[in-house]
């Protein structure tokens, strides 16, 4: 607006022309970034959901704690009695478990890319979306990690999986993909952990000046002394940057790494040489459709409205539409060279999928991953119902998650010798781990909600400053400055 800057932004008065007074409202409600107000008002905001306990929280802490219980006693069991009480079968040796791995590591991979690449491409609406984009990468990122462990069986043995010598010098086989895997995700686990907790120093700060008891010595602990110094704030800046522009290829090789699992194996449906992109692609699809769940999940949980407004909705669901057109590229390219080949084991498996018993699943997975998303995202109204995305992005993660399977034990039990093909049918060990290993990541992130803060205040503070509107003619035009303008 067309006033002096020594004027606070949620004090600067509305134009005196009625049709600008209009629009300028329009504007505000459409946009955060355009709707500034007082500071201990947006603080409030953010913090007072995390003091709000109803009786349904208590409910949902509680059915969320008893499933990860159940999830212990389970894989306590399963340590006792062993693997014979799953599914697993010759041939079909990787099952539930790995799809998991896969799946929950997909998640991790995207949330911390989403807040990295939007932040590198300089995208405003992104600010108070990265704080429920960078949570979830880590949660996700922890459960992917007990499943390697959960597979192998022998828990108490999984310091095999550490690249340490014996007595004896032997070191362990770096051909194993247990290694790569142990590698790729502690890799990205220690930098998407620096990366949130990086942005998350300022407002632990805001927490802690506005918090008595338990809540301001933890805060005072974790805030590392921050004041807010210019000094401070160009040294997050840079650190932000960094890990910014690391991350980005990280995530890029390291869910390649987990494609490699699969890929350097001979087994039909497995041997492809796109399979690097596909999962990474499959890995940002899976992960965006995510980070829309807890972002209306959170919205409507802790009443932040005011925060996450339809324009959020609308860009990530231009993002998962972006992300639909490429998976279904590459996973349409993955069987065009083994359709051309003719090899016989590939035809059965193309069978298999088109007319066989795993048809169901293979058509669920290509209505909720290509169908739906091009049906219904190319419309800004869908976009922008919370309802509809939500259902759009729960039904992506089904059809993703039927994507692993599909991969893995379905593709499993067809091989070149048709009397070793076997099928795989989860037990009641597999599912409820599965069940337990999603609740434990619901659990993690609500316990968290009410700790820390769900929105990057400092981030909406500098967009809220830096964003304007300009007079033109009879028009108001969004202008943005560049810090230190």
């Amino acid at each position: 607006m067309e006033t002096t800057h020594d004027v606070p932004i949620w004090r600067r008065p509305p134009p005196e022309d009625t049709e600008l007074s209009h629009q300028l409202e329009h504007e505000r409600r459409q946009h955060l970034l355009l709707d500034p107000r007082y500071p201990l008002d947006i603080d409030g905001g953010v913090l007072k959901p995390m003091y709000r306990h109803t009786w349904r929280f208590w409910l949902v802490t509680a059915l969320l704690a008893g499933l990860v219980l159940l999830f212990g006693a389970i894989w306590t069991t399963q340590m006792i009695l062993g693997l014979g009480i799953t599914g697993l079968n010759r041939p079909v040796m990787w099952a539930l478990y790995i799809v998991n791995f896969v799946y929950f590591i997909g998640i991790g991979h995207a949330g911390t890319f989403i807040s990295a690449a939007l932040r590198v491409l300089k995208i405003e609406w992104r600010r108070p979306i990265s704080r429920a984009a960078e949570t979830l990468t880590v949660f996700a990122l922890i459960a992917a990690a007990m499943f390697p462990v959960v597979h192998v069986g022998r828990a108490w043995k999984a310091y095999w999986l550490l690249p340490i010598p014996t007595q004896r010098e032997i070191w362990p086989s770096y051909h194993s993909p247990l290694i790569w895997d142990f590698t790729a995700i502690f890799t990205y686990l220690t930098c998407s952990i620096l990366f949130a907790y990086i942005g998350l120093l300022p407002d632990l700060a805001m927490a802690r000046d506005h918090t008595i008891g338990w809540r301001h010595r933890l805060y005072e602990v974790l805030a590392l002394g921050w004041r807010g110094t210019e000094r401070e704030w160009a040294n997050q800046e840079t650190a932000l940057n960094v890990f910014s522009y690391a991350i980005i290829p990280v995530m890029f090789s390291v869910h390649t790494i987990v494609s490699w699992d699969f890929a350097m194996a001979v087994q039909p449906g497995w041997h492809s040489t796109v399979f690097g992109p596909y999962f990474v692609i499959g890995a940002l699809f899976s992960g965006a459709g995510a980070v829309i769940m807890a972002l209306v999940l959170i919205r409507k949980a802790m009443h932040l409205e005011y925060f996450l407004r339809d324009e959020h909705f609308d860009g990530m669901g231009k993002f998962l539409l972006l992300l639909s057109l490429t998976w279904a590229y590459f996973y349409f390219n993955d069987y065009l060279v083994p359709w051309y080949g003719q090899e016989p084991v590939e035809k059965v498996l193309h069978q298999l999928l088109a007319t066989g018993s795993a048809a169901p699943l293979w058509f669920l997975m290509i209505f909720c991953n290509v169908v739906l998303p091009w049906t219904t995202l190319w419309s800004r109204r869908v976009r922008t119902s919370i309802p509809a995305i939500f259902t759009i992005s729960v039904l992506i993660q089904v059809g993703m998650y039927l994507e692993r399977y599909i991969i893995i034990p379905v593709t499993l039990g067809r091989n070149e010798f048709p009397y070793s093909w076997g099928v795989y049918l989860p037990n009641w060990p597999e599912s409820l781990i599965t069940v337990g290993a999603f609740a434990l990541i619901g659990l993690l992130y609500v316990l968290f909600s009410r700790i820390f803060p769900m929105i990057p205040v400092w981030e909406v503070y500098e967009g809220q400053v830096l964003q304007g509107l300009r007079r033109i003619g009879r028009a108001l035009v969004p202008t943005k400055a560049e810090p230190g303008d």
